[in-house]
């Protein structure tokens, strides 16, 4: 394993800006936008941004997005943003193009985390585990997976969105590592799937194929073997970190993950 001095010098983008207006965390939280909402007294963009920076690991930070107007909420990352020790860019129209639109203001080689600013029990020690296995990996590109009995055990009765391969169900971590730049080339995919989100069966089934399809319904396709055929087909090498903590599958898209997050921390703090 590398000493801290050998350890690989990674950026960072968080993606800050809502999918669509009216967001109903930022309604229920009564701010312009849902990364300034506040969980246990601080907004989420202040946790993240807190999390990430502790991270020896992390070297540069950027924001894509909210809107500066809202920034002038919190004056310290405004003025972190205005000296440069934080970066930040005008977010595009989907999570996809903002990713892109943020990868080209970073150096090609550099290796890149992407996260989102929703993630409000993101830890450090989450993002350390996350980068060290996504290196050591040796794939273009990395995600961030939690089995769904490892978030049940540590939030019963939470429900979360899971994907059903044989050895899961697994559920989603907004955690991403891009770690070359044929990594980058992801974001195109992502792409694809948003356009055709209201049938995103057609670019999934393009990709991984009828027969891996019919064995995912079937209950027989594993993790491996649906990143392989992913690998194959879209030319990159694909990879994924399962992690061990049930906060990693917790992200804020309701009001009612905005209690449960809160309650997390009040018995924290308890």
């Amino acid at each position: 394993m590398k000493n801290h001095f050998e350890m690989t010098a990674w950026s960072a983008l968080v993606l800050a800006a809502d999918r669509h207006e009216n967001d109903p965390v930022a309604v229920d939280a009564g701010v312009p936008c849902k990364a300034l909402a506040p969980v246990a007294g601080v907004p989420m963009l202040q946790r993240v941004l807190g999390a990430i920076a502790a991270s020896d690991r992390i070297r540069r930070i950027t924001l894509v997005g909210p809107p500066r107007k809202w920034l002038q909420e919190l004056p310290d990352i405004s003025r972190r943003i205005d000296s440069n020790s934080l970066g930040w860019i005008e977010p595009a129209p989907s999570p996809s193009a903002s990713a892109w639109q943020g990868l080209q203001e970073l150096p090609e080689h550099q290796p890149v985390l992407v996260t989102t600013t929703d993630h409000a029990l993101l830890s450090t020690r989450m993002i350390d585990y996350f980068l060290d296995h996504a290196e050591r990996s040796g794939c273009d590109f990395v995600v961030g997976l939690a089995r769904l009995e490892t978030v049940q055990a540590g939030f019963p009765g939470s429900r979360r969105t899971a994907t059903r391969l044989r050895g899961g169900p697994y559920c989603g971590c907004n955690l991403f590592a891009v770690n070359t730049p044929r990594g980058r080339e992801l974001t195109a995919f992502w792409r694809r799937v948003e356009e055709q989100r209201k049938k995103p069966w057609r670019v999934i089934v393009g990709a991984l194929g009828w027969r891996a399809v019919l064995s995912y319904f079937a209950g027989r396709l594993t993790l491996e073997q649906a990143l392989e055929r992913l690998s194959q087909r879209l030319g990159l090498r694909l990879g994924a970190v399962v992690l061990p903590f049930a906060e990693a599958a917790v992200d804020v898209d309701t009001p009612a993950d905005r209690q449960l997050v809160e309650r997390v921390l009040a018995a924290r703090q308890g």
